[in-house]
Parts: structure tokens; C-alpha cells; sequence
């Protein structure tokens, strides 16, 4: 009888392993373990505060965040802003889609985090990212993130690694720089 215990449970340990190997070498993984956090603006006049989530949508995705952003910049107070950041690999590169939330009463863990009106859906944009140095690192063309986004314009470039994350306005110069918190 321990016997038929046993076997089964063994069995479901090591097909287990191959797959949480698996998640730790891909690259929707990493950059999901890197955002999942609080991120605080470090650069003058950002006192921006990014908070990612993991947010379960459904099996096909498993790497999906809640993005909530609020704070200051420059002084001016930005309204809580929130919205499904979908990692998806493509090639070598991952994806990156933001679906934003315009109810402000939406949070990660409510019903509707992963359900959008025809307006958050249309507003929906995306970049890629590639491999860089210890993360990862790509140019996002605000002008197809404008109405999500709601403001930034021009060409940023987007750098991920452990602990930080950088924007920068390829036209201005501007950057924006964040460090996670905690740890």
C-alpha cells in the first residue's frame, strides 16, 4: 500500500523539476522575478512609486503583472494610473503588452483585473525587449502607447535589470530612474 503512495508521488517530484527549470530559463520568468515589486522614482523630481503584481489571468499566461503607478513628477501628482502588463516570448525577444485600466477602483487582486472594455483594449500597446548586460533592454515608440499611457511622447528606450529600471527619451534626454525597494 506505501508502495502505491510512493511511486506516484516520486513521479510527480520529478516532473516537477523539469519544469520549474524550465520557468527559471525563460525570459518572460525573469523579467516577470525582476518587476515583481515596488519600485521607487530615484532621479530629481520623481517621486513616482511602480508596484507590480502578479495577477492570475489564465494557464497560457502565467508571467502576467498588474502595473499600479502613483506618486509625483516634478511635482505634479499623477493620478493613480494601473493596467496588465502580458509577457509573452517571441524569438529571442519578449513582448511586452500593456492593457490599461481606466477604472481607478481596479486593483490586482479585483474580479475585473484581466477583463477590459472596448476603450482599455483599443488603448492597448506593446514593445520588445531583448537580452542586455545582467536584464533586458529595447526602444518603446511612445506614439503607440500615447492614449495608454496618457502623456509621454518621442522614442524612450526601457532598460530592466536586477533591482532597477531605466527610461529614457531618446529625443530629450530625459530620464527616469527607479530602484526597487525592500531587500
Amino acid at each position: 500500500m506505501k508502495r502505491s503512495i510512493l511511486i506516484p508521488s516520486l513521479l510527480a517530484a520529478l516532473l516537477a523539476v523539469p519544469l520549474t527549470a524550465l520557468a527559471a530559463n525563460s525570459p518572460a520568468y525573469e523579467i516577470a522575478n525582476i518587476l515583481s515589486g515596488t519600485f521607487k522614482g530615484t532621479t530629481p523630481g520623481n517621486e513616482l512609486q511602480l508596484d507590480f503584481k502578479p495577477v492570475p489571468t489564465d494557464s497560457q499566461h502565467p508571467y502576467d503583472l498588474f502595473l499600479e503607478v502613483s506618486g509625483k513628477y516634478l511635482g505634479q501628482t499623477v493620478a493613480r494610473r494601473q493596467g496588465l502588463i502580458r509577457l509573452e516570448v517571441q524569438g529571442r525577444g519578449i513582448y511586452i503588452g500593456f492593457v490599461p485600466k481606466f477604472d481607478a477602483t481596479v486593483t490586482a487582486l479585483s474580479p475585473d483585473a484581466a477583463r477590459f472594455t472596448e476603450s482599455e483594449s483599443n488603448a492597448a500597446c506593446g514593445f520588445t525587449l531583448g537580452a542586455a548586460g545582467d536584464g533586458f533592454a529595447g526602444d518603446v515608440p511612445m506614439s503607440a502607447c500615447t492614449f495608454a499611457l496618457r502623456g509621454p511622447t518621442g522614442k524612450w528606450t526601457v532598460e530592466i535589470e536586477p533591482a532597477t529600471i531605466r527610461l529614457r527619451n531618446a529625443d530629450t534626454g530625459e530620464t527616469l530612474r527607479f530602484r526597487k525597494a525592500g531587500k
